[in-house]
């Protein structure tokens, strides 16, 4: 017996005028100007210029949206072509995104870009990280208004209502589930403060914090995958295709931050030909006995003290 759930919307879009407004697609808007607003923030103190953020990002938005939309196409192409087909492959607006499309994606037109305005790419993914992170977990707020990529049957307190006609099949008879929308959110926020905490405590910089942030998502990704019950290939048996891609998300973010902070330790201290240069004390610690802040021979020939 369910003694307590959490209620589906009633809604999943609403009329303006003749304009069909979707909440998913509010819900993904509202991601993006979070991730925007604090990707910004954090850019222009680390020293960067508003100019280039923007000339970036508008360039990597619409083809991180495309890259999303591509990726979930191959991933169901019973969908969308062949006797089975039922949607429309260019139908954005019905529904169909993948997250990590959009990373894959956007993260090749934003290097393209960067590198092309002479921005330090690396730089600018640490200052995005904890942005997309929030920008996420607001998004997930959409597939709750339309009722989908919920987990499996659950009495949990905290269990989904899902409505009869948004049921997947074979699971008719069950009315409350693994609210796995939620999960994720609850797990980006984490993972954003997560992020934040870490370049605070350690100053990280040169793509550390966004190697850590694809450690961590896809750690959790690989738990919420575990629970859905949306259509996906299998691959090794009953692992799930998309849970397979979040443990080498996972693993990627492992072996990118052990290395990074071996071969490339502290952090950029010029990362926008537009921008400031910002001193870090890591790198001044970290900096080769020829750097500018190395101990060196007083004037009359005596050594500093502290030194050897």
């Amino acid at each position: 017996m369910v003694i307590a759930f959490i209620p589906s919307p009633s809604i999943s879009y609403f009329q303006l005028g003749p304009v069909t407004i979707h909440i998913y697609a509010l819900c993904l808007l509202t991601g993006i100007a979070a991730a925007w607003a604090i990707g910004l923030r954090r850019w222009r103190a680390r020293g960067g210029s508003s100019e280039n953020f923007e000339t970036v990002l508008l360039w990597t938005i619409p083809i991180g949206i495309l890259g999303a939309r591509f990726y979930h196409v191959i991933t169901h192409l019973g969908d969308y072509f062949g006797p089975t087909a039922n949607q429309h492959w260019w139908a954005i607006w019905e529904g169909g995104i993948a997250i990590y499309g959009a990373i894959g994606f956007g993260a090749l037109a934003a290097f393209l870009v960067a590198r092309r305005h002479g921005v330090a790419f690396a730089a600018l993914a640490d200052s995005l990280a904890p942005g997309i992170a929030i920008g996420q977990a607001l998004g997930r707020f959409g597939n709750w208004f339309n009722q989908e990529l919920y987990g499996l049957p659950t009495d949990l307190p905290w269990a989904l209502e899902i409505d009869p006609a948004h049921r997947v099949p074979g699971l008719e008879d069950y009315a409350t589930f693994h609210p796995t929308f939620l999960y994720e959110s609850v797990w980006n926020v984490l993972v954003a403060g997560a992020l934040i905490w870490a370049d605070r405590k350690f100053r990280l910089g040169r793509g550390k914090v966004f190697a850590l942030y694809l450690a961590l998502y896809g750690f959790g990704r690989i738990f919420t995958e575990s629970l859905r019950t949306d259509y996906s290939y299998d691959v090794f048996g009953p692992l799930r295709f998309n849970a397979a891609v979040a443990m080498l998300i996972c693993l990627a973010g492992v072996l990118a931050l052990v290395l990074l902070t071996r071969l490339r330790p502290g952090r950029e201290t010029e990362v926008d030909p537009l921008g400031e240069t910002i001193s870090s004390p890591i790198v001044d610690v970290m900096a080769a006995p020829d750097s500018a802040t190395a101990s060196a021979p007083a004037e009359d020939g005596s050594e500093q003290p502290g030194s050897d």
